[in-house]
C-alpha cells in the first residue's frame, strides 16, 4: 500500500492551526482561573455611618444639653450641628456649638418642640437627630411680702426669677389667683381665717410643670383694732429654737414645709382600690410593733437616734465606702460622740446616725455608719436635707433610707408625744417589696415580684373606726398620727414596725401595749401613680454656668469669695471645707492650694464644677 504524503505546505498550516487551537485552549483555561494568574477584585469600601446621644431629651428655657456624635467609617471626623436645619440655630429654636452643646431658648417656641440634627462633613447626606423637647424654666421664689398678716383677706408680692405667663401661688397647698407682673414679680390674693405658719411657693406651667423652694408666711389671729401680736419665738421655719443635744427636743419645729407630703393629713384620702389585697399579701394578722423605747434590749438602745449640734461643730470628712455615686459628699458636722443605731453593740445592723444642724437648718443622714479615730467617719451611703425645703433625692436613688426617704422626718419622738401632738407621718417596714416607688420615696429595694407587694413609699391609714380610747394618753397620741398621717413604707424589714427615737422616758410595757393593733386595722392610702422602670419620669439635671473665684492665687488663709450661676437645682455642696449650702456664694479660707467642686442636685441628677485657688 503506497505511503500517504502530506505536502510541507499543508504541513505548516495544520501545525499552525494546532497551535492556535493550544493557545486558545490556554487563554480559555487561564480566563477560568483568575485566581490563578489575575488579582482577586478590591472588597467593597465600609459604609459610612453616624449616630447622636441622646435620641431624645427634654430640656428646660435658657438650660444647657450637652449632644454628642460618633461616626463610623469616616476618614474625616468632623461634623456640622442644626437646630430645626439652621447651622448653630438661633435664638428663637436654640443654640448649638461646634461640640454639640445645645443651649435652650430663653422663651418657649411654639410648638416646643426642636429638632437637633448631626451631619458629617465627608458626605453631607450622612445624618442623625434628636428629638428635644422644651420645657419652662423652674421658679426661683425669693422673698414674700408681707411676711406676717392677720387672718382674712390678704395680697402678696413675690420676687424672685425666672417667673413665665401663667405661674401659680400655692399658700400652704391652696392655689391663689396669681397676676404675672414680669419674670422677677408675681402678685396674689387669698384669704385664710386660720393663725399659723404657711407655705408659699411658685409652680411654672407645663409643658414641664416645676415649683421653687418654699418661703414661709405667719398669718397671726386678728386682735380688734389692736397691732397683731408677734408671732410665737422660734418661728415654726426656724431650727434655732431646737435643743442641742442627743435626742434634742424641736420645741415644736416641723421639719420640711407644712405642705410636704410627710406632713401631709390624710384622714379623708381615698382607700386606694388594691388596699385589701395589698392588707391581705402583708397578712392581716400581723402585729404592730413599736421598735423603740428606752434603755436597753439585747445590749442595744431601742430605736434610731438623733443628735443636735449648733454653729460650734466644726464639719469632719465622710468617708464613703458603698454608694458614693448616689450619696452626698462632705464635709458633715458630725461629732465623734454622735451615737450609731444599735449602740453601744451596733453589730452589722444598719447603724443609722442622724444629724440636726439647728445653725444652718440642715439634716444630715449616714447609713452603716462607723466612727474613725481622727475625727472623720465611714459611711455606706449618706444624705443631706433642707429642713426648710421640699426636697427630693434623685429619682432611684437611695438616701440612708432604701426608699430614698428622711430617716429622722418619719420617727415618733417623745418631746412630740409629751406635747400632745405628732403632726407627721411615721415610718415603718415590711418584709416585701417590689421595683415600685410613690412619692415622697424615691428609689426601690425589691425582694419580691407579687403584684400586691407594696411599693416603697407606700402610706398605710390606721382606720377612723379603729377605737383608740382604751389605749394610754401617750399611745393615743402615736393612735391619732396613724389615723391623721398614717405610716409610710420605707425600708424592708419585719411588718409593721413603726420607727422611734430611743428616749429614757418612753414606757416599754405601755408601747407593747401597741401590739393589739394588726395590719387589717389599717387600710392603705390612695396611692396614684407608681413607677416602676418603665414610667420614669425625666428631666436634666441642673445647668451650671458659671462657678468661679474672687481671686485664683492669694496667700494663705487669704478669704476668697466662690460665686456660682446655676439653674435648675435643689441644693448645692462645696467641697472641701464647706457642704450643704444654700444661696450662690460662699467664703473659704485655704490654707494650700485646693480645687473646689461645687456640686448642684435636683430630683434628674446632679451636675458638678471646679474652680482651683492657687496659694502661694
Amino acid at each position: 500500500m503506497p505511503k500517504l504524503e502530506i505536502p510541507l505546505s499543508r504541513r505548516a498550516s495544520a501545525s499552525c492551526t494546532f497551535v492556535l487551537i493550544l493557545l486558545l485552549l490556554e487563554v480559555g483555561c487561564a480566563g477560568t482561573n483568575p485566581s490563578k494568574n489575575s488579582p482577586p477584585p478590591p472588597p467593597p469600601s465600609p459604609q459610612l455611618s453616624i449616630s447622636i446621644s441622646p435620641t431624645s431629651a427634654n430640656v428646660r428655657a435658657g438650660a444647657t444639653q450637652a449632644f454628642t456624635a460618633q461616626l463610623s467609617n469616616a476618614t474625616n471626623q468632623n461634623v456640622n450641628w442644626t437646630v430645626n436645619g439652621i447651622s448653630g440655630g438661633n435664638a428663637t429654636v436654640g443654640t448649638i456649638s461646634a461640640t454639640g452643646s445645645y443651649v435652650a431658648p430663653a422663651m418657649l417656641p411654639n410648638p416646643n418642640t426642636v429638632t437637633v440634627q448631626v451631619a458629617s462633613a465627608q458626605d453631607s447626606s450622612v445624618k442623625a437627630s434628636s428629638a428635644v423637647t422644651l420645657w419652662n424654666v423652674t421658679p426661683n421664689l425669693a422673698s414674700v411680702t408681707p411676711a406676717s398678716f392677720n387672718t382674712g383677706s390678704f395680697t402678696l408680692t413675690l420676687n424672685g426669677s425666672r417667673f413665665v405667663s401663667g405661674a401659680q401661688v400655692t399658700f400652704g397647698g391652696s392655689v391663689l389667683t396669681t397676676t404675672y407682673v414680669s419674670a422677677t414679680k408675681l402678685t396674689a390674693t387669698g384669704s385664710e381665717a386660720t393663725a399659723g405658719m404657711y407655705a408659699v411657693k411658685v409652680t411654672n406651667p407645663s409643658p414641664g410643670s416645676s415649683v421653687s423652694g418654699a418661703v414661709s408666711v405667719t398669718v397671726t389671729a386678728s386682735s380688734g383694732g389692736n397691732p397683731p401680736p408677734p408671732p410665737p419665738p422660734p418661728p415654726p421655719s426656724a431650727c434655732s429654737g431646737i435643743s442641742t443635744g442627743q435626742g434634742g427636743s424641736l420645741n415644736g419645729f416641723l421639719p420640711f414645709p407644712a405642705d410636704n407630703l410627710w406632713n401631709l393629713n390624710v384622714a379623708s384620702a381615698p382607700v386606694d382600690p388594691n388596699s385589701a389585697a395589698i392588707v391581705n399579701f402583708i397578712g392581716g394578722t400581723a402585729p404592730v410593733h413599736a421598735d423603740f423605747g428606752s434603755g436597753q434590749f439585747d445590749g442595744s438602745i431601742i430605736g434610731i437616734p438623733y443628735i443636735v449640734v449648733s454653729s460650734s461643730q466644726a464639719p469632719v470628712t465622710i468617708n464613703l465606702t458603698d454608694f458614693a455615686d448616689e450619696s452626698d459628699p462632705g464635709p458633715m458636722p458630725v461629732p465623734a460622740n454622735a451615737l450609731v443605731e444599735g449602740d453601744p453593740n451596733p453589730g452589722d445592723g444598719d447603724r443609722h446616725t442622724l444629724v440636726v444642724d439647728n445653725s444652718s437648718c440642715w439634716l444630715y443622714e449616714l447609713y452603716n455608719a462607723v466612727p474613725q479615730g481622727d475625727g472623720s467617719w465611714n459611711a455606706a451611703s449618706t444624705a443631706v436635707w433642707d429642713l426648710q425645703a421640699d426636697g427630693q433625692r434623685p429619682l432611684t436613688w437611695t438616701s440612708a433610707d432604701a426608699a430614698g426617704l428622711s430617716v429622722f422626718a418619719g420617727l415618733a419622738r417623745y418631746d412630740e408625744v409629751a406635747a400632745g401632738e405628732i403632726k407627721h407621718a411615721l415610718r415603718f417596714t415590711l418584709q416585701h417589696s417590689r421595683a415600685a416607688f410613690v412619692p415622697p420615696a424615691s428609689h426601690w429595694a425589691a425582694n419580691s415580684s407579687n403584684a400586691n407587694a407594696a411599693p416603697m413609699g407606700m402610706r398605710m391609714r390606721l382606720k377612723a373606726s379603729f377605737n383608740i380610747s382604751g389605749f394610754s394618753a401617750a399611745n393615743q397620741v402615736l393612735l391619732k398620727a396613724m389615723q391623721q398621717y398614717g405610716i409610710i413604707m420605707a425600708d424592708n424589714g419585719s411588718n409593721m414596725y413603726i420607727s422611734g427615737a430611743p428616749d429614757d422616758r418612753w414606757d416599754n410595757d405601755d408601747l407593747h401595749n401597741l401590739g393589739q393593733l394588726t395590719a387589717a386595722d389599717f387600710e392603705v392610702v390612695q396611692m396614684g401613680t407608681v413607677y416602676t422602670q418603665s414610667n420614669l419620669p425625666t428631666g436634666n439635671a441642673p445647668a451650671i454656668a458659671g462657678f468661679t473665684a474672687a481671686s485664683s492665687a492669694v496667700s494663705a488663709g487669704t478669704p476668697v469669695t466662690l460665686n456660682w450661676n446655676v439653674t435648675g437645682a435643689s441644693y448645692f455642696i462645696v467641697t472641701p471645707q464647706i457642704g450643704a449650702i444654700r444661696g450662690t456664694t460662699v467664703v473659704v479660707n485655704p490654707a494650700q492650694t485646693t480645687t473646689y467642686t461645687l456640686i448642684a442636685t435636683n430630683e434628674f441628677g446632679r451636675s458638678t464644677k471646679t474652680v482651683t485657688i492657687n496659694v502661694q
